[in-house]
């Protein structure tokens, strides 16, 4: 596994880019709060930390992660957004469920970016077992909603600039 090693949150060999002329949504599952509540603090903290203004990020909360969709599709109807990071959990059960829900997502989440031509960025942890997602949710393997929000910046200003 590649992330067995390292801390995937690491961005010191990146430009990332100044964020303070963005403007970002956050669309979060409430669903599984305790990552995503984490996830949530990573992204904020990285938007923030790359020059992001309080007043230019817009939080949407939405009931799980298969909502993320529609969450980021209503963001979008402000067409002075920049990016949109969507933020969930999905953890491995004892049925299909996950597998159905891991893909709508993906998919629905890459086909409102296609919609709106707008960067959608995919900060959903689909995980095996509560453990790997507290490890990616601010533990040993970084913050994947920091990850999702550096992804934000970068994406929104090569929007901006093409």
């Amino acid at each position: 596994m590649s992330s067995t090693l390292k801390n995937l949150s690491d961005f010191s060999h990146l430009q990332v880019g100044n964020a303070e002329n963005l403007k970002f949504a956050i669309v979060v599952s409430q669903w599984n709060a305790q990552i995503t509540g984490a996830l949530l603090n990573g992204a904020y903290k990285g938007l923030l930390d790359h020059g992001a203004k309080d007043e230019n990020i817009e939080l949407i909360e939405v009931p799980g992660s298969y909502e993320l969709i529609s969450g980021s599709d209503i963001a979008l109807r402000n067409a002075e957004l920049d990016a949109v990071i969507t933020l969930g959990c999905v953890i491995q059960g004892e049925t299909r469920h996950f597998d159905f829900i891991c893909d709508a997502v993906a998919n629905g989440i890459a086909n409102v970016g296609i919609k709106y031509n707008k960067p959608v960025i995919f900060g959903v942890l689909t995980t095996d077992n509560d453990q790997q997602a507290l490890d990616r949710a601010g533990g040993k393997h970084g913050n994947k909603g920091e990850e999702a929000a550096i992804t934000a910046i970068q994406m929104a200003l090569i929007h901006k600039n093409h």
